[in-house]
């Protein structure tokens, strides 16, 4: 008979080890407030360690930071390789506790006061508590496909496992979506299969000179306007759905990018030949977790904070260079409860 693992205690227990978990933690270890990471990949990087192998930021390193250490240079904008080792160095820099891979199964609230242990954390026969839980899981493990009638007997893919160009080479390939994933992968695979790109409407091109640092910008002042009560600006998509990286440009540009009207079943793939279907249809929060604890996307239980997961918490929060001030709100207000201050 196996004997259970003791229940540890912790002040705060963040639950993803990627750039939102990281900023957290940089906020309230600085606070002097006690706090574990809990991630359930197998080293640094979070999501990045999964992504496609042409896969950049869209802007530069010097735009793309974390709080406190700068990301290294770069010549162009950084591949996943560079975010990674910028993440893992981030780790070591301030010494944040992070376990993995621990993948959590459940987070429980137990109905006790702060300095209690609020919250019971579950995984396998491992357990947690603490008075504040951080939810930093992010959306790449909960990609989203829609439902459509039909059947397809070719192979079926998400942009959150699409491997690269090689298994393609070749082949017949539908690539479905209208923002940045399908306009990326669609234009790498023009160079070596015959590619169709569905769309629900024309492609939505943002101005050429936009990038990384113009969305930060654009972000940065709806955050501030939503803090002040005023009226929102409006979203980035008011520019476009498109960043127009170089790979992009050169391929709408050629001719060799451009769009289908979207089909209404997957009967009509079998019909064109079509070998390969790649969904790049987005992702939804990835609350596993967490979702009993939720209501209408609102933590239903004192204690519990979201960091992250893009304008469902904040303008630009799932971005490296933007989830800063959310990390840092999310905090203060733990931090508060202690009578410590968040700078």
């Amino acid at each position: 008979m196996t004997t259970p693992a003791a229940t540890e205690p912790h002040a705060v227990v963040i639950v993803g080890g990627g750039q939102a978990g990281l900023a957290t933690a940089f906020y309230l270890l600085r606070a002097g407030v006690d706090v574990l990471v809990l991630d359930d990949q197998d080293g640094p990087g979070g999501a990045w360690r999964h992504v496609w192998p042409s896969m950049t930021l869209f802007s530069t390193a010097d735009f793309s930071n974390l709080p406190g250490i700068l990301m290294p240079a770069h010549n162009g904008f950084p591949p996943a390789d560079h975010v990674i080792d910028y993440l893992a160095a981030y780790e070591r820099r301030y010494a944040i506790p992070v376990e993995r891979p621990v993948r959590v199964d459940r987070v429980e609230s137990t109905g006790r006061a702060l300095g209690e242990g609020r919250f019971l954390l579950r995984a396998g026969d491992r357990s947690w508590t603490a008075d504040h839980v951080v939810a930093a899981t992010g959306t790449w493990a909960s990609p989203f496909v829609p439902r459509l009638p039909g059947t397809f007997s070719g192979r079926q893919w998400h942009s959150a496992n699409y491997p690269g160009v090689e298994p393609f080479r070749g082949t017949r390939v539908a690539v479905v979506g209208g923002a940045n994933s399908a306009a990326q992968i669609a234009a790498e695979l023009t160079e070596v299969a015959d590619v169709t790109w569905y769309t629900r409407r024309e492609p939505q091109w943002m101005p050429d000179d936009v990038d990384g640092r113009v969305l930060f910008q654009r972000n940065r002042e709806r955050m501030l306007a939503i803090l002040r009560g005023g009226e929102d600006p409006g979203a980035d998509s008011l520019l476009g759905d498109i960043v127009m990286l170089p790979e992009v440009l050169a391929a709408r540009d050629s001719g060799r990018l451009h769009a289908t009207p979207m089909f209404t079943s997957l009967d009509e793939l079998e019909q064109v030949s079509i070998d390969h279907l790649i969904w790049c249809t987005g992702f939804r929060p990835a609350l596993g977790p967490i979702r009993a604890l939720l209501k209408d996307r609102t933590p239903t239980v004192d204690g519990l904070h979201l960091v992250g997961y893009g304008d469902w918490v904040g303008p630009g929060s799932a971005t490296i260079t933007g989830v800063g001030p959310y990390a840092k709100a999310a905090a203060r207000a733990i931090a508060e409860s202690y009578g410590k201050t968040v700078r």
